[in-house]
């Protein structure tokens, strides 16, 4: 039974512009064809494939970053942008050869390497994390910053945000990166690292699936609640994470420390 004090949320993508015409998706989520319905910005124009998007940025290769890029249009013309490692996994599958090459332009760029997209200056970083689970192997690395797990600064007029909805730990690479971001989205899938073992819907901790937890004295909210940036918002938020429900505990710990929890529909002003 749902919990009425729990807002219904799709899965991990966001959406930018600088522009007001063209968009960028940061990350495909497999329900991206519920986010798209539900927002008339990024609805088809002219025609059925004069689609506003027409940019996609990945931070991983994770299925619930890339599954959705099976949804967009067949044929539709876009610019898929990733780190070396994050296009490699991609090429290993070859369910993804369904994105044209004639028609999607597969763009690597490097770390620090800056491109402009839909009026926005985009920047990748690696962050430390691991690989896909679908590509995990006997010498599975976990904390990394190999470029399989990034983050993602967004600049526009002079303003900043920093993306980062997947991270293993906070490093001082990564904190450097998102000091003096103005708005900062932050991985905050699990409260506790051991929250799905003691939920009974999984056997690994946090740290384990490459995600920082939010609470402890070595968690994320110790840590960024320290940053100058004007919001702070937790997003990639597992279903047993305690902060989806409004008045919980972990909710008003996470609220009281000036952070807010994402929700579809949220809209951000740079």
């Amino acid at each position: 039974m749902q919990d009425p004090r729990v807002r219904a949320r799709t899965q991990s993508s966001i959406a930018a512009t600088g522009d007001g015409e063209s968009w960028v998706l940061f990350n495909a989520s497999p329900d991206l064809t519920q986010q798209i319905r539900a927002a008339p910005a990024l609805w088809p124009r002219a025609g059925l494939r004069d689609s506003p998007i027409r940019s996609v940025v990945l931070t991983n290769a994770d299925v619930d970053h890339v599954a959705g890029l099976l949804s967009l249009p067949e044929r539709q013309p876009f610019r898929l942008i990733a780190l070396p490692p994050v296009h490699a996994s991609l090429r290993a599958s070859a369910i993804f050869e369904v994105l044209a090459s004639e028609v999607v332009e597969r763009s690597t760029v490097e770390p620090g390497e800056r491109i402009e997209a839909a009026g926005l200056v985009i920047e990748l970083f690696p962050v430390p994390g691991k690989a896909p689970l679908y590509q995990e192997g006997p010498g599975l690395r976990i904390g990394g910053e190999t470029g399989e797990t990034t983050g993602v600064l967004v600049t526009h007029e002079g303003r900043k945000l920093a993306y980062v909805p997947g991270c293993a730990q906070l490093s001082h690479s990564v904190l450097d990166r998102i000091a003096d971001a103005d708005v900062l989205l932050f991985d905050g899938t699990l409260f506790t690292d051991d929250e799905m073992i003691a939920a009974g819907v999984g056997h690994k901790t946090g740290r384990r699936m490459g995600h920082i937890p939010i609470s402890g004295p070595e968690g994320s909210l110790a840590t960024l609640r320290q940053l100058k940036a004007a919001r702070k918002i937790y997003i990639h938020i597992n279903n047993t994470n305690p902060i989806l429900v409004e008045g919980s505990p972990e909710r008003r710990v996470v609220e009281a420390a000036g952070f807010e929890v994402a929700h579809d529909g949220m809209e951000i002003a740079l």
